[in-house]
């Protein structure tokens, strides 16, 4: 290494060289370090997939073993088996992304399995594939040799086709020249389902809740049998390509100051548990922009524990892209220490009704009569300024809610004197008063929600499928679950057909640049003409 004498002893051109040359070998030793890093993180993350894969290809010996499937109902066995296929198929993919993006290995050195022709009763539909131009570029005109012909299954309910995609072969007989079309990408490379087959599975999973091993059966009856564990390998690998897109959404959401969250328990199979048949109480949480937002949005995070360390890292308060707004929650007390990392809590109004309500219906409390009627008054309030922009509704609050709330408040106080502690009168009205600033929050903002019934609305098909689950056989397939749901009622709230968006994000994504998949996000989603 030159020092800083011997540096000042040379002439002042040559030192200009030598200080240009040491700073581009500083650079390029930097860029070799990064690189580098990168490439032992890539490394860490594939042997941590590579793990992951090796415990669930365990796990799935164990799920078949004859001693452990005596111990499971059929239908508890066969939605084990999907997501234990579903994961497999989604940790593999994602290994090939990490190893395609780092040393050049991708697909082309898994071997696939062999293919059997699609069934040759069902119908055909062609989807020619020619080239642009069929002019070579020596004037002579090219003729048509032959074509390449993949057949895609295709489905729209209760009925299968098949769809030839054509891709004619055209050649210069002058100059030896062979034209053809390039292979139409999908995001299955090489798998026989079209968009919309993957788009009818997933859909039918994770919004009308049927198990994979249901859909088994319609399908048999429309005339063709897919096996459960091939549905499941679908559904694992669209959920790691759609991910980016879900992790766009929630980006998008975190844009907003004022959002709504809420959670509500499912239950998971751990590894641990797996030969015992035991479940583990995990939680789904979801996040949403108010409905009063343009931007309608929701996602769903898959968790292990209610702990409200789940909302701070979705919310990413530990981290120089902290959010900062309001979140409208229930009383729940896991949403506290995101107030202390710079958070406004402003608490649902519904929720201080509904004690009084459970007074009313089980006691038919006077008390609690009188509470619902200031409750009543308010929510008219919020009904009638519904439609109108946030100002305005923050005017209208501070002119009319805020004079009930002055009298509710007084008459709380008053009340709080004259019931007997500890009785249940009393712990309804300690509800309110002791979170006040934050049911009351609602007045100073006119973004800002006087309930987090519409969160709750978002969370309802998640507690009506829980039924159909029974559980989320690991935290890889609730998280897959999650993502998927996300997409799928956001596009629902936005007035869309979930099946006609996931089909054409679908038959996008492949091609779709990254650095525009936020045109892919539901809420920006157009659908195609025609």
């Amino acid at each position: 290494m030159i020092g800083a004498q011997q540096l000042d002893a040379l002439d002042p051109q040559t030192r200009q060289a030598m200080l240009s040359l040491m700073a581009e070998l500083a650079a390029r030793d930097a860029q070799l370090q990064k690189r580098d890093h990168e490439i032992a993180f890539k490394q860490a993350l594939i042997d941590k997939l590579t793990y992951e894969m090796a415990v669930l290809k365990r796990l799935k010996f164990a799920a078949t073993s004859e001693r452990f499937a005596s111990t499971l109902s059929p239908e508890q066995k066969s939605l084990l088996e999907e997501t234990l296929d579903a994961d497999l198929s989604e940790l593999s993919r994602e290994i090939e992304q990490q190893r395609g993006d780092g040393d050049g290995k991708g697909k082309a050195d898994k071997k696939s399995p062999k293919r059997a022709p699609l069934p040759p009763h069902l119908p055909r539909r062609d989807v020619p594939h020619e080239p642009a131009d069929t002019n070579c570029g020596c004037g002579q005109a090219m003729q048509r040799i032959g074509e390449d012909v993949a057949e895609k299954l295709d489905y729209q309910p209760g009925v299968f086709t098949v769809e030839r995609h054509v891709r004619g072969k055209w050649v210069c007989r002058c100059c030896q020249k062979l034209v053809q079309a390039p292979v139409p990408a999908h995001v299955i490379d090489k798998g026989i389902p079209t968009a919309g087959l993957l788009a009818q599975v997933l859909v039918a999973k994770f919004m009308d809740h049927l198990p994979l091993y249901r859909q088994e059966a319609v399908f048999a009856r429309a005339g063709h049998l897919i096996a459960r564990s091939t549905l499941a390998q679908w559904v694992g690998e669209c959920g790691a390509q759609l991910q980016p897109l879900v992790q766009a959404l929630a980006d998008e959401l975190r844009r907003h100051l004022v959002l709504h969250a809420d959670e509500t328990p499912v239950a998971m199979l751990k590894p641990a548990q797996l030969r015992d048949g035991k479940t583990h109480r995990a939680y789904i949480w979801s996040y949403c922009t108010p409905s009063t937002n343009p931007t309608r949005a929701v996602v769903y995070e898959f968790c292990e524990t209610r702990s409200g360390e789940n909302v701070r890292e979705f919310l990413q308060l530990d981290t120089p892209q902290a959010w900062k707004g309001t979140l409208v929650t229930d009383g729940f007390s896991g949403y506290s220490a995101c107030v202390e990392k710079g958070v406004t809590s402003a608490q649902c109004m519904a929720h201080a009704r509904r004690k009084f309500n459970d007074l009313w219906a089980n006691h038919r409390s006077e008390v609690a009569r009188l509470a619902l009627r200031y409750h009543q008054c308010l929510f008219r309030i919020e009904r009638e300024i519904e439609a109108l922009p946030g100002d305005e509704r923050r005017r209208i609050r501070q002119r009319k809610s805020r004079r009930v709330l002055a009298v509710f408040h007084r008459w709380l106080l008053a009340q709080r004197q004259l019931v007997p502690p500890g009785s249940a009168t009393v712990k309804a009205i300690d509800y309110s008063l002791k979170r006040w600033k934050e049911l009351t929050r609602f007045v100073e903002d006119g973004d800002v929600p006087i309930s987090n019934n519409w969160v709750e609305n978002q969370i309802r098909p998640i507690a009506l499928g829980r039924a159909n689950w029974l559980f989320a056989g690991s935290l890889r397939a609730g998280k897959r679950a999650a993502a998927v749901m996300s997409l799928l009622h956001s596009a629902r709230i936005n007035g869309h057909d979930p099946y006609a968006y996931l089909k054409d994000v679908l038959e996008r994504l492949p091609t779709h640049s990254a650095s525009r998949i936020d045109e892919l996000l539901p809420h920006r989603w157009t659908p195609p003409e025609g």
